[in-house]
């Protein structure tokens, strides 16, 4: 990606986020009491890495595709944008729903585990996951890819549209609800609800319970497209968020530590019953 795509890229996602965390400090959620001071560490962490891990797979696609396929360097630069945004929704988003989805699987949990770990919503929990869950994130290198082939300025608009839609679905703002009370504005929300992820099905996901019948933390996996849940059957729709949020085992044994979220398996975890240690390879419940 170009200095100028980058700039332009970083400064309207740094713009959306600013504008969440302005109104979610001005309604005091921004530091919530339920924070521990690990969760405030590992915020930070995952806040100053995040940038550096996305821009190195970002680097390191674009510098495989030059040695593999150096023939075709914006080889696709002229398609028709609308033809771009289709195949970034399935080389990215789609693949974002299965990495999500694959997430929720014993296999794959301990790199996701950091993203539920916060007892709260808040735009401080967007980018909250395990280095290696975007380090190895298929969707990171297909797009670097498609930066290479020639995808510029579309992606730009289509990863700030993306990165809109998911920081507001992590804020405490909850700002679909506003749709919800007016019965005008009804179809619109049942319309947007199956296309987008929105706060009530993201936070659903977040939940620290899913047998009140409005948490879903084995389903709406979605990112920028709920309708992915839709058409794979993952889908709930209740219009409500939950009563709270997190991990019912640091509940019972306590938080870990930022660094063993963060870093497992080069950092694992003393804690008793852990999925960061050497010994379990399930969820707790």
């Amino acid at each position: 990606m170009s200095l100028d795509l980058q700039n332009a890229q970083l400064l309207a996602v740094t713009a959306i986020f600013a504008l969440f965390a302005v109104a979610e400090l001005a309604m005091g959620h921004f530091f919530p009491g339920s924070a521990s001071a690990e969760d405030n560490r590992l915020d930070v962490a995952v806040g100053v890495t995040f940038p550096l891990i996305s821009g190195s797979v970002f680097a390191a696609s674009k510098a495989l595709c030059g040695w593999v396929i150096p023939q075709l360097r914006d080889a696709w630069a002229d398609w028709p944008w609308w033809q771009m945004v289709v195949l970034l929704l399935l080389a990215d988003d789609l693949t974002q729903y299965w990495w999500h989805r694959l997430s929720h699987t014993s296999v794959m949990w301990p790199l996701h585990r950091a993203h539920h770990s916060a007892a709260y919503m808040s735009v401080r929990v967007v980018y909250r996951n395990n280095a290696f869950y975007y380090a190895l994130m298929p969707g990171l290198w297909f797009s670097g890819a498609l930066l290479y082939l020639g995808f510029g300025w579309v992606f730009v608009g289509y990863s700030v549209v993306k990165l809109a839609v998911i920081i507001g679905a992590h804020s405490a703002i909850r700002w679909d609800r506003w749709l919800y009370r007016h019965r005008a504005l009804r179809p619109v929300a049942w319309l947007l609800e199956r296309i987008i992820s929105t706060p009530a099905t993201h936070f659903a996901h977040h939940a620290l319970t899913q047998d009140d019948g409005i948490g879903h933390y084995m389903g709406n996996y979605g990112n920028l497209l709920f309708l992915w849940d839709v058409l794979f059957g993952t889908a709930r729709i209740t219009r409500q968020y939950p009563p709270a949020f997190g991990l019912k085992d640091d509940r019972r044994h306590g938080p870990e530590r930022w660094y063993h979220q963060m870093f497992f398996p080069l950092f694992r975890s003393r804690r008793a019953e852990t999925v960061l240690g050497r010994e379990s390879h399930i969820p707790i419940d």
